[in-house]
């Protein structure tokens, strides 16, 4: 297969991905059904069981991870909640990473022509999403993959979509997991905190603070990119230092 039909193949697959993931969060909304868990919040145990419930099938339902954090802050405060619900971000995107890395991999391996994949597209959106392929494969090999993946967590963007991303990229498990950590515990302290100080639940998000944050996190994203970016200019032009 030529170069360019596999990266149009790759690409159109990850843009596949992509567009399931949004639609999917969209016809499924988890507001209605988390506050309906609400009341469960008085029996820790049961508690427990159905928050680890909701984490292992939220990649299916394309839910955001903020309402489930905001859940958890309610049902267990700051002290626990933190450590419990940033250990439900690592694991939830687990899935959609080895589901990611399988298409991927499923392309790479793939023999036959990719003109019937493509054929129905207009060619200038084949090559956008192949354009847009190498963009996000340039990045992770500029950045670093832990740099990488924390600087794309940071930014306010899906965190699936961040996965996929990834994956496609070739960044190992190991890798998105520790930069998932890093780069999802400020949106999850915040989410817990909101949670855990509400008198009852709200699962919309964070408020104001959404805002402050997502500004904040944006710049410290782009300050760890900013070593990767002085020293790729570098090499590209050696003469300004």
């Amino acid at each position: 297969m030529p170069a360019s039909a596999f990266g149009r193949r790759r690409a159109l697959l990850g843009a596949v991905v992509a567009v399931s993931i949004v639609t999917a969060g969209l016809l499924v909304s988890p507001t209605a059904t988390l506050a309906s868990l609400a009341s469960l919040a008085s029996d820790p145990f049961l508690f427990g069981l159905v928050v680890c419930g909701l984490y292992l099938v939220r990649p299916l339902l394309a839910w955001p991870t903020t309402p489930l954090a905001l859940l958890v802050g309610y049902g267990y405060g700051v002290t626990l909640g933190v450590p419990i619900a940033l250990t439900g971000v690592v694991v939830t995107v687990v899935p959609v990473f080895l589901v990611a890395r399988w298409v991927t991999t499923t392309a790479e391996t793939e023999t036959e022509t990719d003109s019937d994949v493509t054929s129905a597209l207009p060619f200038d959106l084949g090559t956008a999403l192949e354009r847009t392929g190498r963009s996000v494969t340039r990045y992770y090999e500029t950045a670093g993959p832990i740099r990488g993946v924390t600087a794309s967590r940071l930014a306010p963007i899906p965190s699936d979509i961040a996965t996929c991303a990834a994956a496609a990229s070739g960044v190992g498990l190991r890798h998105l997991v520790v930069g998932t950590a890093i780069g999802e515990l400020p949106w999850t302290v915040a989410a817990v905190v909101v949670g855990a100080s509400a008198a009852t639940v709200t699962l919309d998000g964070i408020g104001e603070l959404g805002g402050l944050l997502a500004v904040g996190c944006t710049l410290a994203g782009a300050l760890l990119l900013v070593g990767p970016a002085y020293r790729l200019a570098r090499t590209r032009n050696p003469d300004t230092a």
